[in-house]
């Protein structure tokens, strides 16, 4: 049976029941969003897990259709899960943006429905998913073109975010300023919101998958969706999240990888013309873990080298 398709989301499903298909977007392009809606058979919350917010992020992609298996019959509340949201993107296998307006969808929150595609799909999301939600989990991971190591980020201050960021599970946790994000649109909405990130290089390993999935799952647990003991797992809160960016058009020869410790004025690589003439020299500006690196040999101007949380 091919999955239906819907006008929007469905809303008051019977208890013990898992629904399949699309939402038929009627944006600048139609979009078909692909949606899983596990509706248990006891009440509780509602969780939100999005995943493909940039299209070529395939551990959160792979580890959001994990999720959407969950059976109806162990789960209290309900699970919405979109985990392709960014088609064009995923389609392309572009990174950073999706091709239709050439906007990063990630800062583009709480959006605009008169608005290019990106800001019309951000305005659905965060009206129509985020703020009907009590808790939202979005996946991420490093892009096509980025080695990263795993952290999740919440926004300064949110307590009850920072929370369920413990919980998850993963050891670094980034605490960061409300943006144009979809943290920042739960935020916004009274929603407890995290972003999660594992993966990257257009990989997606079962370790990074099950790091992702298991943090929903132990969320889960948190919230009494499922049962279960919570084992207490260490966590490090990095307060500053500094990105080093090209200034340049060249070849970028990045010197150390995701997870390394760097002190403040490392030689961290360095940028040249086609001839090998040197054109930027990058050092780091600060202490700290390498949450993400750039792995491309071609880099533009404005374009990411690092990120180093401290």
């Amino acid at each position: 049976m091919n999955p239906s398709h819907f006008p929007e989301l469905p809303s008051n499903l019977p208890p013990g029941t898992l629904t399949q298909g699309y939402v038929s977007l009627e944006l600048d392009v139609p979009l078909e969003l692909p949606f899983t809606l596990v509706q248990g058979a006891r009440p509780g919350p509602n969780l939100l897990v999005t995943a493909g917010i940039h299209g070529a992020e395939y551990a959160s992609i792979a580890a959001a259709v994990q999720v959407a298996q969950t059976p109806p019959q162990t789960l209290a509340g309900s699970l919405t899960v979109l985990p392709i949201v960014n088609r064009p993107a995923y389609r392309t296998r572009s990174i950073y943006i999706n091709p239709v307006d050439g906007k990063n969808l990630n800062r583009c929150f709480p959006g605009d429905p008169g608005g290019s595609f990106a800001q019309q799909l951000a305005h659905w999301l965060t009206e129509n998913a985020i703020q009907r939600a009590d808790a939202y989990i979005d996946l991420h991971g490093g892009d096509l073109n980025e080695g990263l190591t795993p952290f999740t980020i919440f926004i300064e201050g949110d307590e009850a975010s920072r929370r369920l960021a413990e919980v998850f599970g993963l050891e670094l946790l980034v605490s960061s300023s409300p943006g144009g994000t979809t943290t920042a649109a739960g935020y916004r909405c009274g929603v407890p919101s995290i972003l999660a990130e594992a993966g990257g290089n257009g990989l997606w390993p079962e370790a990074d998958v099950e790091a992702l999935a298991s943090g929903v799952r132990r969320v889960m647990q948190h919230l009494g969706m499922l049962e279960g003991p919570l084992e207490p797992k260490p966590t490090r809160l990095l307060h500053e999240f500094a990105w080093l960016r090209s200034e340049h058009e060249g070849l970028w020869y990045p010197k150390v990888g995701a997870g390394a410790q760097v002190q403040a004025g490392q030689d961290l690589g360095r940028i040249t013309d086609p001839f090998g003439k040197v054109l930027q020299t990058v050092n780091a500006p600060l202490a700290g873990t390498v949450l993400f690196v750039v792995s491309s040999l071609a880099i533009n101007p404005g374009d990411p080298l690092y990120g180093i949380g401290a």
